[in-house]
């Protein structure tokens, strides 16, 4: 666990130590200018620039005061941390959704815990027993690439026989669903873009 954290405090050091040098540079003040403004040592900004050292909240509001900019800009790149989620084969979440009680096996494979679109990835598998005609609506759109297998798909008043290889990319807010299982095992990609409000609407 402290493991961990001294990774986290390394990471933020070296985040603010970042932006502070490329705010200063962009703002073109030398190391001795802003020490002169800020009063902190210039061998203590160069400690913090290059990662050394935690500045404390009062020194960050020094120089954020000499330099005429929010406290917050140091810590703007260390907020954007881009997230990554990795699945290995067989491991994705089993979700329980309106399907999977018909012998529909949903694996979620990847989330994201940031506002706005969401995108939902899920590997979806059917067999012999599963329910071939369960009927799905929600927010958003959908794209299902299938791995294996054949079903014919049904969307609004359109169907389409799916092999290996093909793909469907479609509003998922009309009536859509397997209607006919053709060829089992059925595997396919499910990915479902979404508003925040509707992640947690039925899925296909």
């Amino acid at each position: 666990m402290s493991n961990g954290r001294n990774r986290e405090e390394r990471a933020l050091e070296v985040a603010v130590g970042n932006q502070l040098r490329a705010t200063r540079q962009r703002l073109g003040v030398t190391l001795a200018d802003l020490s002169r403004s800020s009063g902190v040592s210039v061998g203590m900004l160069s400690k913090i620039e290059n990662g050394q050292t935690s500045p404390s909240l009062s020194t960050l509001d020094s120089l954020a005061s000499a330099m005429n900019v929010p406290v917050g800009t140091f810590f703007a790149s260390y907020d954007q941390k881009r997230e990554a989620t990795f699945v290995r084969a067989g491991q994705g979440l089993n979700m329980e959704r309106r399907g999977s009680s018909k012998g529909h096996l949903y694996q979620l494979l990847g989330h994201s815990t940031r506002t706005g679109p969401q995108v939902e990835p899920y590997l979806i598998t059917l067999t012999e027993s599963s329910d071939a005609h369960p009927v799905f609506q929600h927010p958003g759109v959908e794209f299902i690439f299938m791995i294996e297998g054949e079903v014919a798909y049904r969307h609004g008043e359109q169907s389409y026989v799916l092999s290996a290889g093909d793909s469907l990319f479609f509003d998922a807010q009309a009536l859509h669903g397997p209607l006919e299982l053709r060829k089992t095992p059925a595997k396919f990609l499910s990915v479902i873009v979404s508003q925040a409000e509707g992640a947690g609407e039925e899925k296909s």
